[in-house]
């Protein structure tokens, strides 16, 4: 994991001065609209690669990728802790209630260290099948982008007052 993050920090520096093009809007206004939003991931990379010069070399790849990567990390931040205190109420609710449910709150911690795990692992083999070469980077961005705007897609509609 610690090798991605180094990698990906090297791509997103040597992009820097080529002025990345992006912009999360695309994503956001797709996940509006889509009756799939899982289609909508990516699209802000694509369009990104598109727009910046050099956006389809190795580099403007894995800056675009990783660039929503980080966007969708960071809306799958925001929604753990709404649902991570929308649980913890749950909880209290049912244990006022009597109410022999399993913990709410300790399901989700549980399910969420899992998927890292599992995403961390499954990342790994995506960059290893490029064999070190400079496909690796693009490719654990990638694989990172997808997972993560995966779990945030599954999770989102669990929040109270949502779909």
């Amino acid at each position: 994991m610690i090798r991605l993050i180094v990698v990906l920090a090297l791509l997103a520096t040597s992009v820097a001065a080529q002025e990345l093009t992006y912009d999360a809007t695309l994503t956001e206004s797709c996940i509006a609209t889509a009756p799939d939003t899982t289609k909508c991931i990516g699209r802000a990379a694509e369009s990104c690669m598109e727009a910046t010069p050099g956006g389809y070399s190795t580099l403007g790849v894995g800056a675009c990728l990783s660039r929503e990567a980080e966007w969708w990390d960071a809306r799958l931040n925001v929604v753990y802790r709404q649902l991570t205190a929308q649980h913890r109420v749950g909880d209290a609710e049912n244990t006022s209630w009597g109410l022999p449910n399993p913990a709410m709150e300790s399901s989700l911690r549980d399910m969420h260290r899992t998927w890292i795990a599992y995403r961390d692992a499954t990342c790994d083999w995506e960059r290893a099948q490029w064999g070190g070469g400079t496909g690796q980077g693009p490719a654990g961005a990638k694989c990172l982008m997808r997972l993560t705007g995966e779990q945030t897609l599954l999770m989102e509609p669990r929040l109270e007052g949502r779909k």
